[in-house]
């Protein structure tokens, strides 16, 4: 290795994750989320993969601080993005300004998207919701915020 690269710290170490264990997903509210990044491991943002299920509306939400970028792996949907109304498919992509009001609504199949945050942002951290949260967000701590 060359002498002006940096050691990785022991606490963030390269991480290889072989496949995806859909068992290992959380369900909140229409979403099913799968942290790609534990919080013990996370640096500088999050990562995660998302389903939502056919015939669901998410609730609209937004985030003060995190960058967010969406990538469409499967299924057919409609991103609403400060209002304005996008058709999504395989292979379409997605970034969000901080401040970007978004929900999601899908059709007859599972939209499922790559997800990543920068900073992170974990759904007790930097999500707002425009009304209620769904089931499983809490309000996020000002503390990190």
């Amino acid at each position: 290795m060359p002498d002006d690269v940096p050691l990785p710290t022991p606490r963030y170490k390269i991480i290889h994750r072989k496949g995806s264990l859909t068992q290992t997903a959380q369900s909140l509210g229409p979403y099913r989320l799968q942290s790609l990044i534990d919080p013990d491991e996370e640096l500088n943002a999050t990562f995660y993969r998302v389903w939502i299920g056919p015939h669901q509306t998410t609730a609209t939400s937004y985030h003060r601080i995190a960058e967010e970028f969406y990538y469409v792996l499967s299924g057919r949907g409609e991103a609403v993005l400060d209002g304005e109304h996008y058709f999504l498919e395989p292979g379409d992509f997605l970034r969000l300004p901080p401040g970007t009001t978004h929900r999601f609504i899908t059709a007859d199949e599972t939209l499922e998207m790559l997800n990543i945050h920068c900073p992170g942002s974990r759904p007790d951290r930097d999500v707002y919701f425009i009304d209620e949260p769904p089931p499983g967000f809490s309000s996020p701590s000002d503390t990190t915020d």
